[in-house]
């Protein structure tokens, strides 16, 4: 089981660093969990997802870095680029890990790049203009954060994911992402509120956010179970992933629930939203210093 932290005393403060983590794939199997392509896949939309969306981060965080003159904001937004970009380096070894047992990401990869880079990319506009595209966007990160600290929650708590006996490599790459992302749970949410403290546009994004991500989740695991070649043999409809799949997965706990997902993705949407009670720092600080791959980039 993961290091769950019963009673703790949470940080005031905690300064963000980097890890330099490096993860060997060279044992993973197709289906990291056991006996399970539709869970497998599933987390790894995560790994087709992540690289492009958080490059786009820290592109638009460099963006906002020289606006802001909040000391303390401005070293919480240093250390969240720096987590951010060692986060989409360890998820593109899994893609290629994949392209080299036969299955290609790259036509969804490719996808992600667009959107993330282009239709959401810096725009060649000048003044309060400049200014608004620069907010939205870092609107759109607060809000994707927000599914990241409750989903990193979730991993670092997952006891299901340890009975399902998931590739002990996979397993910690996902709980020392999960642990970062807890960890700088709030910056984005703080960047947002910086520069433009209105609920209107907090609701908004996130109202664009949820469903965007759902779908991109959905269409991302019919890609991968369509294109995995172990699962060639399947008949077509078998290859398809069903709901009746992601239930069952939340009855084992090797997903989150409908329920648990609903109620998490739904608290950004109360007046008394706070990133900080999405999860536990204390947590997150106590599995970083027994994660294999943290403890090997501190040595």
């Amino acid at each position: 089981m993961s290091s769950a932290v019963t009673e703790h005393t949470e940080p005031d403060h905690i300064v963000l660093q980097a890890r330099d983590v490096e993860f060997d794939w060279s044992t993973l199997p197709m289906h990291w969990m056991p006996g399970d392509p539709f869970g497998t896949h599933v987390f790894n939309v995560l790994h087709m997802l992540l690289p492009a969306g958080e490059e786009w981060f820290v592109e638009t965080f460099k963006e906002a870095l020289p606006l802001i003159e909040d000391e303390k904001l401005r070293e919480d937004v240093i250390g969240f680029i720096g987590q951010e970009a060692m986060h989409a380096n360890a998820h593109s070894g899994v893609l290629e890990h994949l392209k080299a047992n036969g299955l290609d990401p790259t036509p969804f990869t490719d996808q992600m790049h667009w959107a993330f880079g282009k239709l959401l990319g810096p725009r060649p506009l000048t003044g309060m203009r400049a200014r608004n595209h620069l907010v939205e966007r870092l609107a759109l990160i607060a809000a994707i954060e927000h599914i990241t600290a409750f989903l990193g929650d979730w991993v670092l708590n997952a006891d299901g994911l340890d009975r399902a006996e998931m590739h002990p490599t996979m397993l910690d790459l996902l709980r020392w992402h999960g642990a970062e992302e807890v960890e700088h749970r709030a910056v984005a949410y703080d960047v947002m509120r910086y520069f433009d403290k209105r609920e209107s546009r907090r609701i908004r994004t996130q109202l664009v956010v949820t469903p965007a991500i759902v779908w991109l989740w959905v269409r991302g695991t019919r890609f991968l179970m369509r294109n995995d070649p172990e699962l060639a043999a399947w008949s077509p409809h078998r290859r398809k992933p069903h709901w009746s799949d992601f239930f069952a997965a939340g009855r084992r706990g090797t997903l989150p629930t409908a329920p648990d997902l609903v109620k998490r993705m739904s608290a950004y949407f109360t007046r008394s939203y706070d990133p900080r009670n999405e999860g536990s720092t204390a947590q997150a600080v106590e599995y970083l210093a027994s994660s294999p791959a943290a403890r090997a980039a501190a040595r």
